[in-house]
């Protein structure tokens, strides 16, 4: 445990340290907030109608949400034949030492860019992030390069990318509303890639770890997208589901747990496909179970 600093300004500091933690991990919500988190969105993928929103344009760091554009520009340059799935890379140093979520990539190990893949989806693996952004960009530097280029051509107005894998960066943000443009945008181009999202566990060596998307399996049509979590950001995740025909993704940001922003996901999916094309109707739906609660 940190010792209680005994000078006065060491206590003030300390104080105010502590305060600050607590301001970043409570969500900011106002009186009308329908979800417990800092920001939200709802949007029907089918119809291309928006929901639910709140706060969708605060901006907040994306943690491991960022993977979703590293995957993204991997399946871009699969799909332009600039590299292959089954294309065999060395796991570098850099991609091992690699902290936080991992798939436990070792140094020098040989792995394939599809695995890469699933380690980054499944198990939101940082050094999976790393290894296949040095294959495709060549360096992660260069490949930061590319995410941004990519969210401007995207109308990502208010998201900049210092790193490959979201871990804390300063100056990396983003807000929810961007990343539902870079979902719709991602599950347009590979529709194909859920099948990197879905799998509730991965097996990677004698390994085998569970998914981060604890919705999988539990909210009927879950079958994507990420989680991400940072002290700055608080808990985020990106849901996306379909039935009978319908695709919704719910977008939250900045839950205070994780359990509150699955619950919070949960909610907005089961509003949505109860009223999938009124959003007023939506807001009615989680008035009342926000009442409930």
């Amino acid at each position: 445990m940190r010792p209680i600093p005994s000078r006065p300004e060491g206590l003030l500091r300390f104080f105010l340290a502590g305060l600050l933690v607590l301001l970043v991990l409570t969500p900011a919500l106002s009186a009308s907030a329908r979800v417990p988190a800092r920001s939200a969105i709802l949007y029907n993928l089918t119809t291309g109608k928006v929901l639910y929103a709140q706060n969708a344009d605060t901006t907040i760091p994306p943690a491991s949400l960022t993977k979703l554009m590293t995957m993204m520009l991997t399946l871009d340059a699969v799909r332009q034949r600039k590299i292959s799935l089954k294309t065999w890379l060395i796991a570098s140093r850099k991609a091992a030492r690699t902290g936080g979520s991992s798939m436990h990539l070792k140094n020098g190990e040989r792995i394939r860019l599809e695995n890469l893949l699933y380690g980054m989806a499944v198990v939101s693996g940082n050094d999976a992030a790393v290894a296949a952004a040095e294959k495709v960009g060549g360096n992660t530097r260069h490949f930061v390069r590319l995410m941004n280029r990519k969210a401007r051509a995207l109308g990502m107005k208010h998201t900049q990318f210092k790193n490959v894998n979201g871990l804390p960066a300063a100056g990396q943000r983003t807000t929810a509303r961007d990343m539902l443009t870079l979902s719709c945008a991602y599950l347009r181009a590979h529709p194909s890639a859920l099948r990197y999202h879905s799998p509730r566990s991965f097996r990677h060596g004698r390994r085998l770890m569970r998914a981060t998307n604890k919705l999988l399996g539990v909210v009927p049509g879950v079958d994507g997208l990420k989680t991400g979590w940072t002290v700055a950001s608080g808990y985020n995740i990106i849901a996306t589901a379909e039935r009978r025909g319908t695709r919704l993704i719910a977008v939250v940001m900045g839950g205070a747990t994780a359990a509150r922003r699955d619950s919070a996901a949960r909610r907005l999916l089961e509003a949505g496909f109860r009223y999938p094309a009124s959003p007023a109707n939506v807001e009615r739906q989680l008035s009342r179970s926000t009442k409930r609660r």
